[in-house]
């Protein structure tokens, strides 16, 4: 797989039946290995490991119900009261991030009401703090360190 634009992890990657596997610590379960999928398990130790955002509160492939359509938000981080606090939504390295990804993130946060996005295809990452009042979202240069109180 490619090389991302984020720390370096060691991640657990077996074969199974010619097909590659990653183990998800957060899921507990080998995770089918797509593009994608790298992208959202170096996405999510970076959250983890370098901005320390406990792993207990983080949540990979949570389903969401939107307009009675399943959808499924690549991870959510939760704080301490249960709310969601960011989503990210993660592409694949050759996706390109377009207003189309923005909209789709924002889609999810009308039920979720986090108060930080991000998009990322592991290469380029965009980081937003939501502005409830204005009902917009302000571009960041990074996502803040967890901050526990």
């Amino acid at each position: 797989m490619q090389k991302l634009n984020l720390p370096d992890v060691e991640l657990k990657i077996k074969s199974k039946e010619n097909k590659l596997f990653i183990f998800d610590p957060f899921r507990k379960k080998d995770i089918l290995l797509t593009p994608e999928e790298w992208v959202r398990q170096h996405f999510a130790n970076y959250l983890v490991y370098h901005k320390n955002y406990p792993a207990s509160l983080t949540v990979l492939e949570r389903e969401l119900l939107l307009n009675n359509t399943k959808k499924r938000t690549d991870i959510v981080i939760y704080n301490t009261l249960g709310t969601p606090e960011i989503i990210v939504e993660c592409k694949a390295m050759d996706v390109k991030i377009t207003q189309k990804t923005f909209d789709q993130i924002a889609r999810y946060n009308l039920k979720l009401n986090a108060t930080y996005l991000i998009v990322t295809n592991g290469l380029e990452h965009y980081f937003c703090q939501m502005d409830f009042e204005k009902q917009q979202y302000v571009f960041l240069k990074d996502i803040p360190n967890y901050n526990h109180s």
